[in-house]
């Protein structure tokens, strides 16, 4: 069993014990929750080779109904059919600029103002391209549960500026996309973003 199928088992049953600590009304119900978040912790530990201490810190200030966490991706091509791409400072790969959604913005929001703070780039949201469960697709195993939201957008002015977290931004045809930061965006995903530039009438992809 992949190391990702462990993790993901880990995480439905991180979710399980989760919701049975925060509704039961019974000390007999709370100890065996309690033995199935300790399942959880130590199958997340096989999964990703973490200790036992940060996993439970990691998830110890989570009191409400668990739920997937949202990335969300701005897809910009310029005239040259070109992708733009940021390099993470992360870990020296690259990916396409966006990050995790916040609450009070909505998706189309958060692409907008990931791409202005990791490049530069006034934007316009155009149109949805993918859905995509992260656990559907060959990502490194990571703790949290995500979908990640690809979201089209045009430039409307291009002025390239430094941020914090990022060390480059460029534009790249599809034969020379760099070395990619995996955790974030997969090769195969940046190939669904150039099947959208080429077919418009492409129909958005789910899961």
């Amino acid at each position: 069993m992949s190391s990702t199928t462990i993790l993901s088992y880990a995480q439905r049953l991180k979710s399980i014990s989760h919701l049975g600590l925060t509704y039961s009304n019974n000390e007999y119900d709370t100890e065996r929750y309690r033995e199935l978040e300790q399942i959880s912790f130590e199958m997340m530990q096989m999964a990703t080779g973490l200790s036992l201490e940060p996993l439970t810190v990691y998830f110890s200030q989570t009191k409400e109904y668990i739920t997937p966490k949202v990335d969300i991706r701005a897809v910009i091509f310029n005239d040259q059919n070109e992708i733009l791409l940021v390099k993470e400072k992360a870990d020296g790969k690259w990916s396409l600029p966006g990050g995790w959604a916040d609450i009070g913005q909505s998706p189309t929001e958060v692409a907008v103002k990931e791409a202005l703070e990791e490049t530069g780039f006034n934007v316009k949201p155009i149109k949805l391209l993918a859905v995509l469960d992260k656990r559907c697709h060959p990502h490194p195993p990571q703790l949290d549960y995500v979908y990640k939201i690809f979201i089209q957008c045009e430039a409307i002015t291009a002025s390239y500026t430094e941020a914090f977290d990022i060390l480059d931004v460029k534009f790249f045809n599809q034969e020379s996309i760099p070395v990619l930061s995996e955790d974030r965006v997969l090769s195969s995903q940046i190939d669904l973003m150039f099947e959208y530039l080429h077919n418009p009438e492409k129909q958005a992809l789910i899961d």
